[in-house]
């Protein structure tokens, strides 16, 4: 990669660390941590409410990390932010916006039941922006065809999935939607993953992904031998869920960032494939 990624420093050729990983230069990488404390201090301190409609109103935040990420990937963030693009430096960046929103929009909103739509609100532009600027790197129509198609399969999968999960513990039906959030977000991200695989000729970054896609299993129409990844990542996602359920309803504010956080390394990397079909397939 030239552009953006000439500004980081690779560190994917570690043992157990995915490909792509970066590290920004020196002066980005303290301003994010810097940034990154001082909203987690005032967040602890000011503690604002946290709801499941909060954690659904940081969905367009973490497709908003995952375009920003392919942006950097082909060279189309300017020269100034390309240091912040890179993986896993966009994530804590998006975070770091995303909370200052959040506490900006408590702070400034009298009524909390529209904080949510205020931080959805911002995320939604922010996403819709990103979005324009990765259709101006141009759209192959076999990618997006590729991308349109793993949303139409991951949909049914997530419904089945949950059914089952709901049948299964009844329990995580206190958690409905935000439980839902993340079974969706990681059946996509399973789905675009063996999709990429299997049909794109992409290669899988994590190291611990790559030994389940490469177990050999018989192949299947469209997700090839990467279906048992697929069913791994509905497996995992679905016990998380009912792991967390209990916490959520004990504690609320801390279940309720750890769901967060799951449902974000479901849907962000989900993202993020669908949208590298779309410029790079």
């Amino acid at each position: 990669m030239t552009g953006g990624a000439a500004a980081v420093t690779s560190l994917g050729s570690l043992p157990l660390v995915p490909a792509g990983t970066t590290l920004p230069p020196l002066a980005y990488l303290l301003g994010v941590v810097f940034a990154a404390a001082a909203v987690t201090v005032s967040f602890r301190r000011r503690s604002p409410a946290i709801t499941g409609m909060h954690v659904l109103a940081l969905a367009p935040w973490m497709a908003l990390g995952a375009a920003a990420h392919v942006l950097f990937v082909v060279d189309g963030l300017p020269a100034l932010l390309a240091p912040l693009g890179g993986s896993p430096t966009v994530y804590l960046t998006t975070a770091t916006l995303a909370g200052g929103v959040w506490l900006t929009a408590s702070a400034a909103i009298a009524d909390p039941k529209r904080v949510p739509q205020a931080l959805a609100a911002v995320g939604t532009l922010g996403v819709v922006a990103a979005l324009v600027a990765v259709g101006a790197q141009g759209v192959p129509g076999a990618g997006a065809r590729w991308a349109g198609l793993s949303v139409a399969i991951a949909v049914p999968f997530a419904l089945i999935a949950w059914s089952v999960l709901a049948a299964v513990r009844p329990a995580v039906a206190s958690i409905r939607r935000v439980g839902q959030l993340v079974v969706f977000g990681h059946a996509l991200d399973g789905i675009s993953t063996a999709v990429g695989v299997t049909q794109l000729g992409f290669g899988e970054r994590s190291p611990l992904s790559r030994i389940i896609l490469e177990l050999g299993v018989p192949s299947v129409p469209v997700l090839g031998e990467a279906w048992l990844f697929v069913l791994v990542k509905l497996a995992v996602s679905g016990g998380v869920v009912s792991l967390f359920a209990p916490t959520v309803r004990e504690a609320p504010r801390e279940g309720f960032l750890l769901v967060a956080f799951v449902a974000a390394v479901g849907l962000g990397p989900a993202v993020h494939n669908l949208l590298l079909f779309s410029v790079s397939a």
